[in-house]
């Protein structure tokens, strides 16, 4: 799937005015009758269900719109030139390629949005006819029309994504609670672009997205992780799967949490069923009650499936679509979505104060999140924050600061111990 594209687009350049007397074989000081020039065309990009992918644009890259025709005799009006209707696939936000200002999100079919106007048509002479100026030599040429370059990003409509690590089952389940067909095995990173299936619960027809698995530092582009993660953005509900064969479980379940988190705090608060899969497999069985006990306390939604089996994959789906009943019915467009880089330097940017007590103060806005995204009871996680500590160069300054193991420094609200 090609999920980001450019694209340039140019508008049509109006016609021109027309210079011309009225002359007739009695009328030998005719007026001014020149006409005007046809408006060009604009370029209009429009969403329709046609399309899913941005391929197309890979091999058309440049759209430019026809010119309005000139005036002509007898105030006739050029042509007006047809404006340039390029569809596009739901889920497309258009942004300006040089400013990265987001100009439309266009989720409805049909919804479209002029990003080149076409140029006014130029005035022939006999609109400058005045009383003091009566033949006037005089005409307008067409306005030139627009041209730019446009950023397209595909981000998939979907009422469900199932969210998980690399081999958790996601395309399995997709496969057997809808009608897609995606590629199945047992090794990681089998899925390497967003599938979508259609599963029918009762009367409904519900659009399920499989991501590919998420790795740890996918909010910072590792592995792809930028154009997985912007398409869970527009789902309403996350399956989060995981791997009941997987050592710690509930280590894979923060960090998927946090990668979503640290993307885009919106995910974080987004209604979400944790799956436990492969339930078939006695290993995995042991670890559901430490993990549905651990879960719940925190007010999560738990469930347990054998999706290889199909094994409470109807109970799982009969849920799903109960809490997409009681949510809106649409996607809410994305006003502006933060584009993490490393290059932005505010995005990673901290501070480090030292108080007269000598304790250090940790202060970004990034870390700050990774702190609050962190489960300090999971030795994994402390891990996890520490390499995010080391990532984003706060071990070292830290350390260029003077700290000491068994100083107490401060990373938002949370109060830790430096050790070696």
């Amino acid at each position: 799937m090609i999920d980001e594209t450019k694209i340039y687009v140019m508008s049509g350049k109006g016609g021109d005015g027309f210079v011309h007397f009225y002359r007739e074989k009695y009328v030998p000081k005719g007026g001014p009758d020149g006409g005007d020039g046809g408006r060009g065309g604009s370029v209009i990009l429009v969403a329709s269900r046609r399309i899913n992918t941005l391929y197309p644009f890979t091999r058309k890259q440049k759209h430019i719109a026809e010119e309005g025709k000139p005036g002509s005799i007898v105030n006739r009006t050029g042509k007006s030139a047809d404006d340039l209707r390029v569809e596009v696939p739901l889920g497309t936000l258009v942004r300006d390629a040089k400013t990265g200002e987001l100009i439309a999100d266009l989720v409805e079919p049909g919804q479209e949005v002029v990003v080149a106007k076409g140029g006014r048509g130029g005035r022939g002479n006999g609109r400058f006819a005045t009383s003091t100026n009566q033949a006037p030599r005089m005409a307008e040429r067409g306005e030139p029309g627009e041209e730019r370059w446009l950023k397209l990003e595909l981000r998939l409509i979907a009422d469900v994504g199932i969210v998980g690590v690399p081999n958790a089952g996601k395309s399995t389940l997709l496969s057997v609670i809808s009608n897609a067909k995606p590629k199945i095995a047992d090794y990681p990173f089998t899925t390497l672009e967003p599938q979508l299936g259609v599963a029918v619960v009762g009367d409904r027809d519900i659009v399920v997205a499989d991501i590919p698995g998420l790795i740890e530092g996918a909010h910072m582009g590792v592995g792809l992780g930028h154009a997985f993660l912007r398409h869970i953005q527009r789902t309403r509900v996350l399956i989060h799967l995981l791997d009941g064969l997987n050592q710690n479980p509930l280590a894979d379940y923060n960090q998927i949490n946090a990668e979503l988190a640290l993307f885009d705090e919106s995910l974080a608060q987004k209604p979400q069923i944790v799956v436990l899969n492969k339930i078939d497999v006695p290993e995995a069985l042991t670890q559901w009650d430490e993990i549905e006990r651990t879960l719940s306390a925190k007010g999560c939604e738990v469930m347990r499936i054998s999706a290889a089996t199909q094994s409470g994959t109807q109970a799982l789906m009969n849920r799903v679509a109960a809490l997409l009943a009681s949510l809106p019915d649409k996607p809410a467009p994305i006003e502006e979505t933060p584009i993490y880089s490393l290059d932005e330097e505010k995005d990673f940017a901290f501070t480090i104060t030292r108080d007269e007590d000598g304790a250090f103060h940790v202060r970004g806005k990034r870390i700050e999140r990774a702190a609050a995204m962190t489960y300090w009871e999971f030795d994994e996680s402390l891990e996890r924050f520490q390499r995010i500590l080391a990532t984003l160069g706060i071990t070292k300054a830290l350390e260029a600061a003077g700290v000491q193991p068994g100083d107490t420094v401060f990373i938002g609200e949370y109060e830790l111990e430096w050790g070696e």
